[in-house]
């Protein structure tokens, strides 16, 4: 059986107990955000980031503004070198599962292995019966999931759940809102619509279900319903707000606020995964004709010691909106700045429960930015994120930026030792707990972090980087735009280390790259796994 960090357990059991909870694991919240490149955050230092069309940009006024972020990773601490897959779906099937593609099966957002049966690709549960859910459960925490989903969710054992989107909301008609592109037949052809004004869209996009305004919002097992899933507004008083001016992340905190102080009541330890939709580029609804990728939110000033939001109005319809300038301009960066407003509102919420000392807050996103680095296999583009890990009740002894690798594989083992669980050696899992490196003396954390983009395959050590073009990069420093190392192309000319990582690297890699041998499920799946543990 994998070891259980005794050194941290212990830990927490004698902080519980100091603090007089009769609970024996902390709180843990996964903000898990969407296409956000760890560039684009003010404390991984870089001179460039993303400009409202997508690119790259040095220009200020596009720069995001932190003061939330940037203090709890400099009281907690903050990964300099985090990697995720380069897109969304293999990116949360690494999340969700601890696992790479070799054996989940989800190379790529349209690349995914079949299931066992031959039909449809392999639901990630099936191919990975310890979930981040089943995890999270075992160590006997209530269970919430807030956000996207973008997966099949029927075999996540969370126990409610608030959608933004909801399920099934796209390309169909759901009552409550028509901020909807969908596939029509014209003249025998596929048309995307935007349902809103009824018309043809002009530029590029693709089919979608609106997340920010006016959103599509399912919940799951609310106590207040009489059904597993349903549509949201679904009472007098939410159908009387809602409208133009609501905005979706707001809607999906407010139910994971909601959650989170039944449970502080019940004195139940929660876990919350919160899979935000900030940070990914959608269709503007509010504004159809704009050339920016990021709508605006809601107007928000931090005044050096707290935010003050301005409430939103937007009035019209059918694509002529009037939002009285209370919405942001367009941009990835208003984004990140309202990830910072939600993160201040998260810890003030856990300060007035009065478990901010018994709670750990996590922030990290899933492959790197739109118009950048998504869906990149070039150098560390499409899978070099944020990752802040913020626990101000926990002896830390890693403070601040730390020159270390990690994965987002990791979540799940980390989980299993704050909740004392012990996942079966018979069972591959490719994360690596980051609590002993958190909690101890450990100089380093992993030797190397491992990335996948369909048929390709990234990794990297402290030395050198072999991305999923086969170019091998120097990497013992990094640049200021945190991308452009230099190539390696005279082995002779870099040091007997570098040399000797690559060649451990090398031995690596054919373990995971199995695109092209073992692309979908074998046949009858892996079989009976062993059971999760709590200690």
């Amino acid at each position: 059986m994998k070891t259980i960090n005794t050194y941290f357990l212990t830990l927490v059991l004698a902080f519980s107990t100091f603090l007089g909870f009769s609970q024996k694991q902390p709180n843990i919240v996964l903000l898990f955000a969407d296409d956000i490149s760890a560039r684009e955050l003010p404390i991984y230092g870089s001179t460039v980031w993303s400009p409202p069309t997508g690119g790259t940009t040095s220009d200020p006024k596009y720069k995001a503004v932190t003061p939330v972020l940037d203090k709890i990773a400099e009281e907690g601490c903050f990964v300099k070198t985090a990697w995720a897959s380069t897109v969304c779906g293999p990116s949360r099937a690494m999340m969700m599962t601890g696992r790479y593609a070799h054996l989940h099966k989800w190379w790529h957002n349209k690349d995914k292995g079949k299931a066992p049966n031959g039909k449809g690709s392999w639901n990630l549960y099936d191919s990975s019966p310890h979930s981040i859910a089943h995890v999270a459960k075992a160590g006997g925490y209530a269970t919430f999931w807030a956000g996207k989903t973008q997966m099949n969710i029927e075999g996540f054992p969370f126990d409610e759940g608030c959608f933004t989107p909801g399920e099934g909301s796209y390309n169909k008609a759901i009552h409550t809102t028509d901020f909807r592109l969908e596939t029509r037949k014209i003249d025998g052809k596929k048309v995307i619509y935007n349902a809103d004004t009824n018309k043809p869209i002009h530029k590029k996009s693709y089919v979608q279900s609106g997340w920010y305004w006016k959103p599509h919002v399912q919940l799951m097992n609310h106590p207040d319903a009489k059904e597993k899933f349903v549509w949201w507004p679904n009472d007098k008083k939410s159908k009387k707000t809602f409208g133009l001016d609501t905005f979706g992340p707001d809607v999906e905190l407010e139910f994971t606020f909601d959650f989170i102080e039944r449970k502080v009541k019940e004195n139940k330890p929660f876990f919350v995964y919160h899979t935000s939709h900030l940070g990914h580029d959608a269709w503007d609804f509010l504004h159809p004709s704009t050339k920016g990728k990021w709508p605006g939110t809601p107007k928000i000033n931090w005044d050096g010691k707290k935010y003050k939001r301005t409430t939103p109005k937007v009035t019209g319809d059918n694509g002529v909106y009037n939002d009285y300038g209370t919405i942001t301009e367009n941009g990835i960066h208003t984004h990140i700045n309202y990830l910072d407003y939600q993160v201040w509102q998260y810890l003030n919420k856990f300060k007035e429960l009065g478990i901010e000392n018994n709670t750990i807050f996590i922030f990290c996103a899933d492959n790197g930015t739109s118009g950048y680095g998504k869906s990149s296999p070039i150098s560390q583009k499409g899978t070099h994120v944020p990752l802040i890990i913020y626990a101000p009740g926990m002896n830390l002894t890693k403070k601040g930026a730390q020159d270390a690798l990690a994965n987002m594989a990791d979540l799940i083992p980390t989980i299993a030792d704050l909740g004392g669980v012990e996942i079966p050696d018979s069972y591959e899992m490719n994360g690596e707990s980051l609590i002993p490196f958190l909690t101890t003396d450990k100089p380093k954390h992993r030797e190397w972090v491992y990335g996948y983009h369909k048929e390709t395959t990234m990794i990297r050590g402290d030395l050198v980087m072999k991305d999923g073009n086969n170019v091998w990069y120097n990497v013992s420093t990094y640049p200021e735009d945190l991308i452009n190392f230099p190539k390696i192309k005279d082995w002779s000319k870099v040091s007997e280390a570098h040399r000797k990582e690559r060649d451990e690297l090398k031995k690596v890699v054919p373990r995971f790259d199995q695109h092209a041998t073992a692309h979908d499920a074998p046949k009858g799946g892996y079989g009976k796994v062993a059971p999760l543990v709590k200690k």
